[in-house]
Parts: C-alpha cells; structure tokens; sequence
C-alpha cells in the first residue's frame, strides 16, 4: 500500500485535510436548461446564442447564501467556472466585452464569488476552460492561422493572469477544454510559471495540452483531453474515481446522472450516493486518498436548485457526526472490507463506513492484527465490546436498526498504527495464488463436497 506521491508543501496540506469541494457550473448556458454544452452540442446558431447570453441578467444571485449553503454542507473549498467553452465571461475583463461586467448584469461575479466564499472560510478555486466555441483559431490551431491563434494565445495568457491578479489569494484553478491543442500551442509552460510568480502556493490541475499532436484523448481522466502526466499538480479523473499514484488527485462527478450545467428536468442523485463517492474517495489508493469536487449547476435566476441544498445539507449533518472519518485521512483500506462497506485510517484509528448495515449484532473484521484499545460506534458515541480471535477482531452490541440515514461508522483505535495480514494486504484476483491454493487445500482437493475423493 506504498505510493509514489511527491511529497506535499505544508501549504498544500489543506487540499487533502478538506477532501470536499464544490464545483459550481454557471453561465448563460442555464438559460436553456440543457447543460453546459448546449451551443455545440446542438450546434446553435452562434449569433442568436451570443445575443441571448448578452441579454442574461439573473436576479435572484446572491453569492453569500450559496457559501453558506456549501460551507454548512461540510465542503471546504469550491471552484467556480470563470470562463466555459461557451466564452462568456463571468468577471469584468478588459480583453473583451463578452463578459458579465460589460453586458446585462453588469456585475462582477468572479469577485462576489472569491468575496463570499472568504468570508465562509472557504478556500477560492477558479475553473478557466481554454477552449472558446466562437473562435476559429483555437481550432485552426498555430500551423493553419498562425497569427489568429498568437492573438488567442495572448488572450488566454491574459485573462488568467487577470484572475490571478484581481481577486485576492487564488488556492485552486482547474483548466478545462485543451483539446485539441497540446501544452507547446498554449505555451502552458510558460503560463505556469508565471502563475507561480502571481500566487505562489496555489494548486494547479493537470489539464495543460497533450504531449504532442494527436495524443490528446477523452475528458474523463488518466491521459486525456491535454491531461498531463509530467505537469499540474493534482489528476483529475472525470466521472470516476480513479487514483493518481504520483501526486494529489481529485474526481469531479456531478450530483445529477450526468449534465454539469443546470438542465431542467434532469434526475439527482440520492444523498447515499454523493456520500459513498466522498468515502470512496478517501479510501481510494494507498498514498492518502484523493478528493471529491461535486458539482451543482445553478438556475438561470442565480439561486441553487432545492433538490441540491437538501441532499447537500443531509451529507453535512453527517459530516458533522462522522467528519473525523473523512477529513485529513490517510487513504487506502486496511483489510478487504468490500461486503460491509469502505474504510479509511488516520493514526492510530481505523474507521469502519458500513455502507450495508445487516441488523445483526456482532461484526467480524478478519485480518486485523494490531492490538485494539477501544472500539466506538462513532455515530452515537456508544462504546462497543471487542473480542480478539486470532487475526479477527469480534465487535458485539450493535442495534439492530441502523442508526443513521445514511452510513453508520465504527472507530477502531489501535495502540499504534492499524496493521493488516498477507489476505488484507492481497486482495481478491490480486497478490500470491498460493495463499488460496493453501486455504482452499484446508477442506480438500476434490470437487466433491467434502473435498475427500469418493
């Protein structure tokens, strides 16, 4: 369960100690209640889509409700899309008048945003997407439109320096939409470097062009869409959960079935669902786990769906109780715990998430070998009796109704770090054969029942 994960700053440390974001998809786009991809997904007509979202003027906007909401739903930082494929631009930048500062609203929403969120404790993200639908050079690329695509370039370069000049300490900045243009196009390298000088401890994705043309791949994680495995600081797998072994990581996922934008009619996720996507996070990989950046789309009128604030409040209420669980985890399951649920591990403490609670009053945990000094069921405070039977760690008295909505969570604290056996170390399809050629070999070596040879 070892890693190869560069070591993290102490200034960093926030990322991991969190685990919980918010990630906030809005722009003119929710006026047609189709995502965020409506204007090239259904190839619109560029001009009617530009003259609608130069006429958007959302009314009900009020940034610090929505901090409120987020900081009371347990998240600890939240990334807000400042510029989306569309182009429209949620701040008052001076490179264009595309932008929410010079057309309807008049207001700048990048810095009522950054303002808010502060003042909750949050730390600040921006989201930047380098793609622009309105302009052919982007696509055209250096080699076609040479001087078109040094003017968008420039352009690009600018608007984050802007945002990384304007609104205070910046801790987070997602790049979006590289596609297909590799890192020496948008002369990502340079643009890094000049980040750093700007705001020297903030955390930078990996979405920053493909090595060279034509290996830019799916927007979903691992190596795709410009995703860097030698640049950014963080991976970003996209609708999975996945771990990256050599740095910080973090899944965005959305809480509906799939539309990050605001869609009229689109189904939501369950609050168990957006839970075990949080514990599986932290649980997953054996270098300290990753995050979870979980997405809401505002509506059109600037307030959060009701559908998301309930669900939202209902994991932080169980963070409230269970927090210690999740934030500032070590990563990585101890032992193979699959059939009740997932596990995560901070010093000396072991926490048991029982996503299937069975109502039966005594749990066996196999392969734990650390000597225990309590065992807690964390959800009400209630102290448990504890056995131990070799490898096996007995835990009686639980109810019989589960105690909580969403998952019960059992505290092991061990008298040093938790240790586990061969059979928590290798798990199912994976690790010596001969470990269960051994166990098997313990009933027989025959397919009759018995294991003995008629």
């Amino acid at each position: 369960m070892g890693s190869n994960r560069r070591s993290v700053p102490d200034y960093w440390k926030w990322f991991t100690e969190g685990r919980y974001g918010a990630f906030i998809h809005w722009g003119p786009y929710a006026e047609y209640g189709r995502g965020e991809q409506s204007l090239f997904r259904e190839h619109m007509d560029q001009r009617e889509y530009e003259e609608r979202a130069c006429r958007w003027n959302p009314q009900r906007f009020d940034p610090q409700q929505w901090a409120y909401v987020i900081r009371k739903a347990g998240m600890k930082y939240a990334c807000f899309t400042t510029r989306h494929h569309d182009g429209y631009c949620m701040w008052d930048t001076k490179y264009t008048d595309y932008s929410s500062g010079r057309q309807a609203p008049r207001r700048d929403y990048v810095k009522e945003f950054a303002e808010a969120f502060r003042a909750e404790g949050l730390r600040i993200g921006l989201y930047y997407s380098w793609t622009d639908w309105r302009i052919p050079a982007f696509f055209d690329g250096p080699d076609k439109d040479p001087d078109g695509w040094e003017a968008m370039r420039r352009y690009m370069h600018g608007q984050v320096e802007e945002l990384l000049t304007n609104y205070g300490p910046i801790d987070h900045f997602f790049f979006d939409g590289a596609w297909p243009r590799t890192y020496a196009d948008l002369g990502s390298t340079e643009l890094l470097e000049k980040m750093r000088r700007l705001q020297p401890h903030i955390l930078i994705n990996n979405r920053l062009g493909a090595a060279g043309p034509g290996q830019a791949g799916h927007a979903d994680g691992g190596q795709g869409a410009g995703e860097r495995a030698d640049m950014g600081d963080f991976g970003t797998p996209e609708h999975r959960i996945v771990a990256d072994p050599d740095r910080l990581w973090e899944s965005c996922q959305v809480t509906t079935w799939r539309l990050w934008g605001y869609a009229n009619g689109e189904r939501w996720r369950p609050a168990d669902v957006w839970l075990d996507m949080l514990c599986e996070c932290a649980e997953t990989g054996g270098g300290g786990g990753g995050n979870l950046l979980l997405n809401v789309g505002p509506q059109p009128d600037g307030q959060l769906p009701p559908e998301f604030a309930e669900r939202a409040l209902e994991v932080g209420r169980w963070l409230d109780v269970h927090g210690e669980a999740v934030y500032g985890t070590d990563g990585g399951a101890l032992t193979d715990f699959v059939t009740r649920g997932r596990q995560t591990m901070k010093g000396n403490c072991l926490y048991l998430i029982i996503r299937f609670w069975d109502g039966r009053p005594e749990l066996r945990l196999a392969d734990m070998t650390s000597p225990v000094r309590s065992v807690t069921l964390l959800t009400t405070g209630q102290p448990l009796a504890f056995e131990r039977q070799g490898d096996d760690l007995l835990i009686r008295g639980l109810p019989s109704e589960r105690p909580t909505r969403l998952f019960p969570v059992i505290k092991v604290e061990c008298e040093g770090k938790p240790e586990t056996n061969a059979w928590g170390k290798q798990r199912l399809w994976a690790g010596d054969p001969g470990r269960i050629a051994d166990w098997a070999r313990t009933r027989g070596t025959s397919v009759y029942a018995g294991g003995a040879i008629p």
